[in-house]
């Protein structure tokens, strides 16, 4: 990979000690749940912020700005700054935040990107994402090994105005550990840190406080810990070298794409899809956008594929399960509390041009339904069951359209553009709220189908 961004310097946000109050309120550990675990081994959530205008400060204020709003939100989520941690004695691995384990600080990258103010707004407009200039516009987190970050920021300008100013363009970066957050525990930080940035407090009363304890995560039969032990070391067998599993088998051979879809298109899509002929029949309760989107994604992807008929093809759904545990857990709860159901269908009835969009809305809906309503029951047989699937029939959907990625302002507006770099697995689709209940479709696909599926996608838009 060649060098797109020059970092010109490192340095190492610490929590406010003010803010803290001087001491660690004990205890200095968290346990991870079993649905943490399942994530260790995963690469870290990046997101990636673009930012431009005439109204934006300069980069040097920029930095200092997010820096002091960063120590300020750190001392509310005091975790975020210590480090996961494998503990040799009981074969377990907590979220470290000891006053030793966050005497590091966390890491802040300043950096450079190579081409122009042009190339950088290109970057932020495009449809075609390029891949390469994304993954370096985000901070690396070692976490092959542990003991490991769970926390970095990088903040990069174009080459050609280091002052920034009119026409700027700055990219801002975050990566998390997955295994101690998930997507909503993600928007979570960066909206209490969005909010202190713009000069208020990461725990006012419009935001909700992390809640860090474990012990809302429970199996409906097995014991929790025990649970959380057995999927960890399956995951990772080596700790505390950790083992990387669902990163994308040849990156070379994806393209990614991003599509905007309006009010207006959203809804006659829903219309189209309950008034077809089987929706009557298949069709349960009211029509999702969430489920609405997942199905035109799901069939334009599987019409751009040269599958047989009777072949059968997967969608797997990533759903939050915080309001579905029994009991649920605190809405504040910050780790990973996601839950997977798979979708089944056939590639014949996909294609039907008349039914394909409700096939894939009955299919996914059902499987919501029925699988989430007890949702980590089935948790031990997760890995076996995406293990079974043949290779190239199975989509998952991340992220979600209840995001709202585009209001997070730090004090210098909303963002252009706001993409989820990493991706976990080769065929992906991702959601995020977008201005006027719009929805951005992001979608992760091999090379020598993206073409067909956007032919696809936009067709079935374009006749709703």
């Amino acid at each position: 990979m060649s060098s797109l961004v020059r970092v010109v310097g490192v340095s190492h946000v610490h929590p406010d000690e003010v803010a803290v109050g001087g001491a660690w309120p004990p205890p200095h550990a968290v346990e991870l749940s079993f649905l943490d675990s399942f994530q260790v081994s995963k690469a870290p959530i990046q997101r990636l912020f673009f930012y431009e205008g005439d109204n934006l400060p300069t980069f040097e204020s920029i930095v200092l700005s997010l820096q002091s709003s960063l120590a300020a939100t750190l001392a509310v989520f005091l975790p975020l700054a210590g480090k996961l941690a494998y503990l040799p004695e009981s074969g377990d691995v907590v979220i470290d935040y000891s006053p030793s384990a966050v005497s590091a600080g966390v890491k802040f990258v300043e950096a450079e990107y190579s081409g122009s103010v042009n190339d950088m707004r290109r970057l932020a407009s495009d449809e075609e994402h390029n891949t390469e200039a994304f993954l370096q516009l985000v901070p690396e987190l070692e976490v092959s090994r542990l003991p490991a970050p769970l926390l970095a920021v990088q903040v990069t300008r174009h080459r050609d105005d280091h002052a920034t100013g009119a026409g700027a363009v700055v990219a801002v970066g975050v990566a998390i550990h997955h295994g101690v957050a998930d997507g909503q525990s993600v928007w979570q930080f960066i909206k209490a840190w969005a909010a202190a940035a713009r000069g208020g407090s990461p725990a006012g009363p419009d935001l909700v406080l992390p809640m860090f304890d474990r012990s809302m995560i429970r199996h409906p039969t097995a014991d929790a810990h025990e649970f959380a032990h057995t999927i960890l070391h399956k995951m990772s067998p080596a700790l505390p070298v950790v083992t990387p599993h669902s990163r994308p088998s040849d990156m070379a051979q994806q393209r990614r794409r991003t599509f905007l879809l309006g009010a207006r298109e959203i809804q006659s899509l829903k219309q189209r899809i309950s008034e077809s002929k089987t929706s009557g029949e298949q069709l349960h309760n009211r029509l999702s956008t969430y489920v609405a989107i997942t199905s035109l994604a799901w069939t334009s992807i599987v019409r751009a594929k040269s599958l047989d008929a009777d072949d059968d093809i997967y969608f797997m759904v990533s759903a939050d399960c915080r309001r579905r545990l029994r009991p649920p857990a605190d809405e504040g709860y910050f780790g990973n509390c996601i839950a997977i159901a798979i979708a089944k269908a056939s590639a014949g009835e996909l294609r039907d041009d008349g039914r394909g969009l409700a096939h894939a809305a009955a299919a996914i809906q059902t499987t919501i339904r029925e699988e989430l309503e007890d949702p980590v029951a089935d948790a031990e047989r997760w890995v076996e069951r995406l293990a079974a699937i043949p290779k190239g029939r199975l989509t998952a959907a991340g992220s979600s359209h209840r995001y709202m990625a585009y209001g997070t302002d730090f004090g210098w507006g909303s963002p252009s553009r706001v993409e989820l770099v990493t991706v976990y697995g080769d065929e992906l689709v991702m959601l995020l709220g977008a201005a006027g209940d719009g929805v951005q479709v992001s979608v992760v696909l091999g090379r020598a189908h993206m073409d067909a599926f956007a032919a696809n996608f936009r067709q079935l838009v374009a006749s709703t």
